[in-house]
Protein backbone atom coordinates (compact mmCIF):
# COMPACT_ATOMS: atom_id res chain seq x y z
CA UNK A 1 0.00 0.00 0.00
CA UNK A 2 1.05 3.59 -0.34
CA UNK A 3 0.26 6.59 2.27
CA UNK A 4 0.55 10.34 1.84
CA UNK A 5 0.33 13.10 3.83
CA UNK A 6 -1.45 16.52 2.88
CA UNK A 7 -3.14 18.96 2.66
CA UNK A 8 -6.62 20.18 1.77
CA UNK A 9 -8.99 23.21 2.72
CA UNK A 10 -5.87 24.52 5.11
CA UNK A 11 -6.49 21.11 7.18
CA UNK A 12 -3.93 19.11 7.13
CA UNK A 13 -4.77 14.90 6.94
CA UNK A 14 -2.88 11.77 5.53
CA UNK A 15 -4.11 8.99 3.52
CA UNK A 16 -3.73 6.04 1.41
CA UNK A 17 -3.24 6.51 -1.93
CA UNK A 18 -5.25 4.35 -4.33
CA UNK A 19 -4.22 4.59 -8.09
CA UNK A 20 -4.79 8.45 -8.24
CA UNK A 21 -7.32 9.20 -4.96
CA UNK A 22 -6.69 9.55 -1.50
CA UNK A 23 -8.88 7.71 0.98
CA UNK A 24 -8.60 10.09 4.13
CA UNK A 25 -7.20 8.16 7.30
CA UNK A 26 -7.47 11.00 9.57
CA UNK A 27 -10.00 10.04 11.88
CA UNK A 28 -8.03 6.59 12.60
CA UNK A 29 -5.06 8.81 14.03
CA UNK A 30 -4.11 11.91 13.61
CA UNK A 31 -1.24 11.66 11.66
CA UNK A 32 0.91 8.86 9.32
CA UNK A 33 3.18 8.55 11.92
CA UNK A 34 1.06 8.36 14.87
CA UNK A 35 -0.82 5.33 13.57
CA UNK A 36 2.55 3.44 12.59
CA UNK A 37 3.42 4.34 16.48
CA UNK A 38 0.07 2.73 17.26
CA UNK A 39 0.52 -0.21 15.37
CA UNK A 40 -3.03 0.48 13.72
CA UNK A 41 -1.50 1.63 9.83
CA UNK A 42 -3.97 -0.48 7.47
CA UNK A 43 -2.30 -3.62 5.46
CA UNK A 44 -5.42 -4.84 4.08
CA UNK A 45 -7.16 -2.24 1.24
CA UNK A 46 -10.21 -4.09 1.13
CA UNK A 47 -11.04 -2.40 4.55
CA UNK A 48 -9.90 0.71 4.13
CA UNK A 49 -13.36 3.36 4.57
CA UNK A 50 -15.25 4.87 1.72
CA UNK A 51 -15.83 8.06 3.82
CA UNK A 52 -15.08 10.66 3.36
CA UNK A 53 -15.29 10.90 -0.14
CA UNK A 54 -11.90 10.21 -1.75
CA UNK A 55 -9.88 13.05 -2.95
CA UNK A 56 -8.03 13.87 -6.32
CA UNK A 57 -4.28 14.50 -5.88
CA UNK A 58 -4.71 17.72 -7.98
CA UNK A 59 -7.43 18.63 -5.11
CA UNK A 60 -4.98 18.49 -2.16
CA UNK A 61 -1.53 19.90 -1.70
CA UNK A 62 1.17 16.92 -0.61
CA UNK A 63 2.99 17.23 2.19
CA UNK A 64 6.14 14.89 3.13
CA UNK A 65 5.34 11.81 4.02
CA UNK A 66 6.17 11.96 7.30
CA UNK A 67 5.96 15.85 8.15
CA UNK A 68 5.71 15.48 12.32
CA UNK A 69 8.91 13.24 12.04
CA UNK A 70 11.65 14.54 13.98
CA UNK A 71 14.76 12.53 13.02
CA UNK A 72 15.90 11.87 10.01
CA UNK A 73 19.68 9.92 10.10
CA UNK A 74 21.46 10.11 6.47
CA UNK A 75 24.28 7.88 5.26
CA UNK A 76 27.22 9.47 3.24
CA UNK A 77 29.63 7.53 1.49
CA UNK A 78 27.53 4.51 1.30
CA UNK A 79 28.46 3.35 -2.62
CA UNK A 80 32.06 3.03 -3.76
CA UNK A 81 31.29 5.33 -7.17
CA UNK A 82 30.91 7.85 -4.63
CA UNK A 83 33.00 7.18 -2.21
CA UNK A 84 35.89 7.37 -4.85
CA UNK A 85 34.81 10.54 -6.58
CA UNK A 86 34.67 12.60 -3.47
CA UNK A 87 38.30 10.99 -2.85
CA UNK A 88 37.62 9.69 0.40
CA UNK A 89 39.30 6.72 1.71
CA UNK A 90 37.14 3.63 2.77
CA UNK A 91 35.12 3.46 6.45
CA UNK A 92 34.92 0.02 8.30
CA UNK A 93 31.45 2.12 10.05
CA UNK A 94 28.45 4.20 7.92
CA UNK A 95 29.24 7.72 8.29
CA UNK A 96 26.42 9.49 9.44
CA UNK A 97 24.62 12.64 9.82
CA UNK A 98 21.39 14.41 10.44
CA UNK A 99 18.81 16.87 8.73
CA UNK A 100 16.61 18.72 10.31
CA UNK A 101 12.64 18.39 8.78
CA UNK A 102 12.62 22.14 7.94
CA UNK A 103 15.44 21.11 5.28
CA UNK A 104 13.27 19.00 3.46
CA UNK A 105 10.41 20.03 0.85
CA UNK A 106 7.70 17.65 -0.44
CA UNK A 107 6.90 16.63 -3.92
CA UNK A 108 6.38 19.18 -6.55
CA UNK A 109 7.64 22.13 -3.78
CA UNK A 110 10.46 24.15 -5.02
CA UNK A 111 13.44 24.02 -3.39
CA UNK A 112 15.06 27.23 -3.84
CA UNK A 113 19.24 28.05 -4.01
CA UNK A 114 20.61 30.46 -1.21
CA UNK A 115 22.02 33.58 -2.67
CA UNK A 116 24.95 32.72 -0.24
CA UNK A 117 26.41 29.99 -2.24
CA UNK A 118 26.22 28.43 -6.30
CA UNK A 119 27.25 25.20 -4.97
CA UNK A 120 23.55 23.66 -4.57
CA UNK A 121 24.09 19.77 -5.42
CA UNK A 122 22.13 17.21 -6.21
CA UNK A 123 21.76 13.57 -4.17
CA UNK A 124 19.46 11.02 -5.06
CA UNK A 125 18.68 7.93 -2.10
CA UNK A 126 16.52 5.54 -0.78
CA UNK A 127 14.46 6.78 2.39
CA UNK A 128 14.26 3.68 5.14
CA UNK A 129 11.07 4.88 7.06
CA UNK A 130 10.92 3.13 10.61
CA UNK A 131 7.58 1.45 11.92
CA UNK A 132 8.48 -0.74 14.70
CA UNK A 133 10.50 0.58 17.71
CA UNK A 134 13.58 -0.92 18.86
CA UNK A 135 16.99 -1.08 20.68
CA UNK A 136 20.06 -3.08 19.68
CA UNK A 137 18.03 -4.66 16.86
CA UNK A 138 19.81 -7.97 15.29
CA UNK A 139 20.86 -7.86 11.51
CA UNK A 140 18.77 -11.11 10.78
CA UNK A 141 15.29 -8.90 12.53
CA UNK A 142 15.75 -5.40 11.21
CA UNK A 143 13.63 -5.31 8.21
CA UNK A 144 10.98 -6.16 10.79
CA UNK A 145 11.13 -2.90 12.01
CA UNK A 146 10.88 -0.92 8.73
CA UNK A 147 7.26 0.29 7.83
CA UNK A 148 7.94 1.39 4.49
CA UNK A 149 10.12 3.10 1.86
CA UNK A 150 10.54 6.43 -0.11
CA UNK A 151 12.52 8.67 -1.81
CA UNK A 152 14.49 11.42 -0.93
CA UNK A 153 17.00 13.84 -2.25
CA UNK A 154 19.28 14.98 -0.35
CA UNK A 155 20.60 18.22 -1.59
CA UNK A 156 23.51 19.95 -0.54
CA UNK A 157 25.10 22.95 -0.23
CA UNK A 158 28.71 21.94 -1.04
CA UNK A 159 30.47 25.35 0.06
CA UNK A 160 29.17 24.77 3.07
CA UNK A 161 29.57 21.58 3.72
CA UNK A 162 33.08 21.43 3.22
CA UNK A 163 33.52 24.36 5.89
CA UNK A 164 34.94 21.67 8.48
CA UNK A 165 34.96 18.37 8.42
CA UNK A 166 31.00 18.48 9.91
CA UNK A 167 28.12 18.38 7.22
CA UNK A 168 25.86 20.41 9.18
CA UNK A 169 25.41 23.27 7.63
CA UNK A 170 25.61 22.24 3.81
CA UNK A 171 22.80 19.97 4.29
CA UNK A 172 20.49 21.68 6.42
CA UNK A 173 19.84 25.01 4.20
CA UNK A 174 15.96 25.46 4.59
CA UNK A 175 14.23 23.51 2.23
CA UNK A 176 17.13 22.37 -0.05
CA UNK A 177 16.05 18.72 -0.10
CA UNK A 178 13.38 16.64 -0.73
CA UNK A 179 11.37 13.68 0.78
CA UNK A 180 8.42 11.79 -0.95
CA UNK A 181 5.95 11.78 -2.38
CA UNK A 182 4.05 8.87 -0.98
CA UNK A 183 5.45 6.10 2.08
CA UNK A 184 5.43 2.41 -0.07
CA UNK A 185 4.80 -0.22 2.61
CA UNK A 186 7.75 -2.80 2.87
CA UNK A 187 5.65 -5.85 1.58
CA UNK A 188 5.82 -3.51 -1.80
CA UNK A 189 9.19 -3.42 -1.86
CA UNK A 190 10.94 -6.38 -0.64
CA UNK A 191 13.89 -6.64 -0.04
CA UNK A 192 15.44 -2.85 -0.36
CA UNK A 193 19.10 -4.70 -1.50
CA UNK A 194 17.84 -6.43 -3.93
CA UNK A 195 18.94 -4.17 -6.86
CA UNK A 196 16.45 -1.81 -7.24
CA UNK A 197 17.24 0.97 -9.97
CA UNK A 198 17.98 4.07 -8.69
CA UNK A 199 17.96 7.28 -10.93
CA UNK A 200 18.59 10.92 -10.17
CA UNK A 201 17.77 13.54 -13.82
CA UNK A 202 18.35 17.07 -14.72
CA UNK A 203 16.34 18.72 -16.16
CA UNK A 204 15.38 15.03 -18.45
CA UNK A 205 19.35 13.84 -18.11
CA UNK A 206 20.32 10.60 -15.85
CA UNK A 207 23.10 12.35 -13.33
CA UNK A 208 22.87 8.98 -11.59
CA UNK A 209 22.03 5.71 -12.34
CA UNK A 210 22.68 2.71 -10.20
CA UNK A 211 21.16 0.05 -8.04
CA UNK A 212 20.56 -0.75 -4.29
CA UNK A 213 22.63 -3.92 -3.80
CA UNK A 214 25.65 -1.38 -4.44
CA UNK A 215 25.74 -0.31 -0.73
CA UNK A 216 28.58 -0.49 1.43
CA UNK A 217 26.08 -0.69 4.23
CA UNK A 218 22.76 -2.57 3.11
CA UNK A 219 19.87 -1.64 5.14
CA UNK A 220 19.93 -3.89 7.72
CA UNK A 221 23.35 -3.36 8.94
CA UNK A 222 22.35 0.76 9.19
CA UNK A 223 19.64 -0.21 11.26
CA UNK A 224 21.24 -2.51 13.71
CA UNK A 225 24.10 0.11 14.03
CA UNK A 226 21.99 3.16 14.71
CA UNK A 227 19.97 1.58 16.97
CA UNK A 228 22.84 0.54 19.10
CA UNK A 229 23.19 4.19 20.63
CA UNK A 230 20.02 5.00 20.31
CA UNK A 231 16.19 3.43 20.32
CA UNK A 232 14.36 3.77 16.92
CA UNK A 233 11.29 4.99 16.81
CA UNK A 234 8.08 4.94 14.71
CA UNK A 235 8.61 8.04 12.19
CA UNK A 236 12.35 8.07 12.36
CA UNK A 237 13.58 8.05 8.49
CA UNK A 238 16.94 6.91 7.38
CA UNK A 239 18.52 8.53 4.32
CA UNK A 240 20.88 5.49 2.89
CA UNK A 241 23.15 7.41 0.74
CA UNK A 242 23.95 8.00 -2.84
CA UNK A 243 25.54 6.39 -5.68
CA UNK A 244 28.15 8.34 -7.88
CA UNK A 245 27.69 11.26 -10.62
CA UNK A 246 27.27 13.79 -8.23
CA UNK A 247 27.19 17.45 -9.14
CA UNK A 248 30.65 18.55 -7.58
CA UNK A 249 32.30 15.73 -8.92
CA UNK A 250 31.79 16.37 -12.98
CA UNK A 251 34.37 18.31 -14.81
CA UNK A 252 33.02 21.17 -15.28
CA UNK A 253 30.98 20.88 -12.09
CA UNK A 254 27.17 20.80 -12.37
CA UNK A 255 25.34 22.72 -10.30
CA UNK A 256 21.58 23.27 -9.67
CA UNK A 257 19.94 26.17 -10.64
CA UNK A 258 16.95 28.88 -10.60
CA UNK A 259 14.59 27.02 -13.51
CA UNK A 260 15.57 23.45 -13.10
CA UNK A 261 13.53 20.37 -12.28
CA UNK A 262 15.26 17.68 -10.21
CA UNK A 263 13.37 14.05 -10.07
CA UNK A 264 14.41 10.84 -8.19
CA UNK A 265 12.61 7.60 -9.14
CA UNK A 266 13.73 4.38 -7.93
CA UNK A 267 11.95 0.97 -8.60
CA UNK A 268 9.09 0.13 -6.46
CA UNK A 269 8.81 2.77 -5.08
CA UNK A 270 8.17 5.75 -6.70
CA UNK A 271 8.95 9.35 -8.10
CA UNK A 272 9.81 12.57 -6.81
CA UNK A 273 9.84 15.81 -8.54
CA UNK A 274 10.97 18.91 -7.67
CA UNK A 275 11.46 22.75 -9.08
CA UNK A 276 14.46 24.29 -8.28
CA UNK A 277 13.89 28.11 -7.97
CA UNK A 278 15.66 31.42 -6.89
CA UNK A 279 15.57 32.34 -3.10
CA UNK A 280 13.35 35.43 -2.50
Amino acid sequence: MRFVSFEKDGRPGWGALVDSEILDLSRQAPSLRAAMAAGSLPRDPGGLPTEPRPSKLDEVSLLTPLPDATRFFCIGLNYVAHRDEAGRRPTTQPVIFVRFASSLAPHRQPLPVPPESGTYDFEGELAVVIGRPGRRIREDDALKHVAGYACFMDGSIREFQMHTSQYTPGKNFDRSGAFGPCLVTADEVGDPNAGLRLRTRLNGEVMQDATTDLMLFPVRTLITYLSTFTRLEPGDVIATGTPGGVGFARNPPLYMKPGDTIEVEIERVGLLSNPVIAET
